[in-house]
């Protein structure tokens, strides 16, 4: 039976048939800084402008920290100039060189190993250019925040995060270069589905570019294709990442994994030559690079490769030389060895060697393989092994949850083996209808993967590279072929090529003048329909700047008018001795201005259709305090997120705040009682968002809903909430608690983005 992959931080690990097949991504980060250190040295001390000279301290202190290999003076070389740097740069207060410094400092501490200090500067360096809006510094340092621990979500939302700001920065490589990063943690954490849309959009947005080191993103898009069982798809990527690399003369340990991943895609489609060819390539250039998880996980391959050719003792031999010169103490690699262990026992039926790393891999994944990931891999090789030592009970709750998993990632070959040693399992208990169904499954899927039109794409794919490989011999085999007929017919070429000369220059006239008239003509037209689209844009910007600014006239005067309303309701007041009559003049002045300062703002800012609510109640509960002369008395907190509401949201959200405070004002306090008054808006997923007031005040009077519930403000409260399609709730909590739950309004926003769509 097959297992499946086992993933770890740079590299994953795939079993098979009778052994585990290992695989790699290409590593993701920024590009090696190139310039000899001499030559910056140089510039630096001969530099005069002090700026210049601090973003050359920064470009040598990174030179030291990505330099290869791990050595201590480097990375103290890469602390002492970024310290430097940043001196300098504080100096001159220059901000550019500080955000950069910060993040250097970061990635110098990751480097050294210290995640903690490291996590820190990154989170330093996002605060800092954030506040000084040095857009793609911010993304850089959200994307070195998602190298961290955290969890794929956190992870996920710091590259989408850079990606955004890398975007709005117009920096549209490293917007690539994240979006492969986001797609290669998908990847690692076995979610080709979210993965592969990512790396085709890094891919294309490389391409627009002109970006030719594109074989990292095809090295991705082959390991996607291979999780989700995609062999014609993985193979044709693989090749693509072989030939690019070649292209480019890249010896890294890129082409390593590269090879790799070729050799992964031939191990699965059973052609154990080819893989085996490609995977020592690999080693070659591993063993090149001295780079320990790369010679292990393809040594590992290869060990895979002798358990399916019954060379178990090889394979062991193998594992034994790779503890002895490639030690690691990398808890997911010797998890790694383990399973490779694990598999080799079973297969040499030495089960009760098996079950001891069955133990260990059981208290690192789970009986169930539920923690750490690696689900499939783990779930394929306990089913066979419950199915050896004859646990059936284990083996059927195993292979089902298996074949849950794989049919979620759309892998039919780690089914189709499932569904065989299913139907061996239901053979050997006597439920032979059960086991002729799983037979029949089995057949099903083993031919959809290696039969048919996926074959014929693969063969084509091989003969297709193939082909290509042998162009160059090709070509010079043909170059000596027709320098060895033009020596024959030498006099007969000259003859006729005179000829072909003079037809070929004559159509070539005719062809030009066509094509001069032709030009002249679309251009004339061109010119028309240009000035007539120049025309047409200069009358629609006239047009757009007077609409707003009549609708700014407009929420001007309508301020202006409620300021009136107000005035005149002072004046009123000086005439009225009633106490209730003067009560619900200055309600109506607290509601009046609640509505103004909506207006005030629309007027005085350039968005013209929503409201900055967090500004907006900061407003609105400053004005109620000087009203009220409430400092002495009651405290307010506000804790409001940034949240943009269009005016038909905007006003009743206001009144609502209004006549809450008010309220609470009057009649949570009495008799000099001091208190606290909180106001909470927050976003509670997607757009639905809550408006919290709450106050430690007296609060609700016993028998309220029968006496309250039909007073002006309790209505007028509950009809706004209903204007807004909310959802009104109240209640008495060590003081008086109110709650509006509503959906933001997007219809305008989603009818602006048409019209600029348009």
């Amino acid at each position: 039976m097959n297992f499946s992959p086992i993933n770890a931080v740079k590299k994953q690990i795939i079993i098979t048939s009778f052994a585990v097949v290992l695989f790699f991504t290409p590593l993701v980060g920024n590009a090696q800084q190139t310039e000899n250190p001499n030559v910056l040295k140089s510039k630096i001390a001969a530099s005069k402008n002090n700026s210049e000279k601090a973003i050359l301290l920064l470009d040598l202190s990174s030179y030291y920290l990505k330099k290869p290999g791990e050595f201590k003076t480097d990375l103290e070389n890469a602390r002492m100039i970024n310290a430097q740097a940043k001196l300098l740069s504080d100096r001159l207060g220059y901000k550019i060189g500080k955000a950069r410094s910060i993040l250097l400092d970061a990635q110098i501490f990751r480097e050294k190993g210290d995640t903690s200090n490291a996590f820190k500067k990154a989170k330093e360096a996002v605060s800092y250019s954030k506040n000084h809006n040095l857009t793609e510094l911010q993304a850089e340092s959200y994307a070195e925040l998602s190298i961290y621990d955290a969890s794929l979500e956190q992870k996920a939302k710091y590259k989408e995060t850079a990606i955004e700001l890398f975007k709005k920065s117009g920096a549209k490589e490293k917007q690539a270069e994240n979006l492969k990063g986001l797609g290669e943690l998908y990847s690692i954490n076995e979610n080709p589905e979210k993965a592969e849309p990512l790396l085709k959009e890094s891919l294309a947005l490389y391409k627009a570019i002109k970006y030719q080191k594109l074989q990292g993103v095809y090295n991705l898009l082959s390991e996607v294709n291979t999780q989700k069982g995609n062999y014609p798809e993985s193979l044709k990527y693989a090749l693509l990442a072989e030939k690019t690399a070649i292209a480019l003369n890249d010896n890294s340990l890129q082409l390593s994994s590269i090879y790799n991943h070729v050799g992964l895609v031939y191990y699965y489609l059973r052609q154990n030559n080819d893989a085996e060819e490609y995977w020592y390539k690999a080693l070659e250039i591993a063993k090149y690079h001295k780079d320990t998880e790369y010679v292990r996980t393809i040594g590992e391959n290869l060990c895979s490769l002798l358990i399916r050719q019954k060379k178990e003792n090889e394979a062991l031999k193998l594992i034994k030389e790779m503890q002895l010169h490639f030690p690691t103490s990398n808890i997911e690699r010797q998890m790694k060895e383990n399973y490779l262990l694990f598999n080799i026992y079973r297969i040499l039926k030495n089960n009760s060697t098996a079950t001891v790393y069955y133990k260990k891999l059981a208290d690192y994944y789970g009986e169930n393989a539920d923690r750490n990931g690696n689900s499939i891999a783990i779930l394929r090789s306990f089913a066979s092994y419950h199915y050896q030592i004859k646990k059936f009970d284990d083996f059927y709750r195993t292979i089902k949850r298996l074949d849950t998993l794989a049919a979620g990632a759309g892998n039919n070959l780690i089914r189709s083996e499932s569904y065989l040693i299913w139907f061996k399992a239901d053979s050997s208990r006597g439920n032979y209808i059960e086991a002729i169904k799983h037979y029949q499954l089995y057949k099903s899927l083993s031919d959809s993967v290696f039969k048919g039109e996926k074959s014929k794409q693969i063969s084509s794919l091989q003969i297709e590279f193939e082909s290509e490989k042998k162009d160059k011999n090709i070509d010079l085999l043909q170059q000596k072929a027709k320098l060895q007929e033009i020596k024959i017919h030498n006099d007969t070429i000259v003859r006729y090529l005179f000829i072909i000369i003079v037809v070929i220059l004559s159509a070539l006239v005719v062809l030009l003048y066509n094509r001069f008239r032709l030009k002249k003509k679309t251009n004339e037209q061109l010119e028309i329909k240009q000035q007539k689209i120049t025309e047409q844009n200069e009358l629609n910007k006239k047009m757009l700047l007077e609409k707003e600014w009549l609708l700014k006239e407009i929420h001007h005067r309508v301020k202006n008018n409620l300021q009136i309303v107000i005035s005149l309701l002072n004046t009123q007041s000086a005439y009225l001795d009633n106490e209730d009559a003067l009560m619900a003049i200055q309600n109506s002045k607290h509601r009046m201005h609640a509505m103004s300062l909506i207006h005030q703002k629309l007027y005085q800012s350039d968005n013209l259709a929503n409201i900055d609510m967090s500004w907006y109640i900061y407003e609105l509960i400053s004005n109620m305090k000087e009203c009220f002369n409430t400092d002495d008395k009651i405290n307010f907190v506000l804790n409001t997120e940034k949240v943009y509401l269009d005016v038909a949201q905007a006003v009743p959200l206001g009144l609502i705040i209004n006549e809450a405070i008010n309220n609470a004002i009057k009649y949570a306090f009495p008799a000099d009682r001091k208190g606290e008054v909180k106001i909470v808006l927050k976003n509670i997923g997607y757009n639905n968002y809550e408006l919290l007031i709450m106050d430690n005040g007296i609060g609700l009077p016993d028998g309220f809903d029968e006496i309250e519930r039909d007073s002006l403000g309790m209505n007028l409260m509950m009809g706004l909430t209903d204007q807004i399609d909310g959802i009104f709730e109240m209640k008495s909590d060590n003081g008086l608690k109110l709650k509006i739950t509503f959906t933001r309004n997007t219809e305008f926003e989603a009818s602006t983005e048409n019209a600029e769509i348009i």
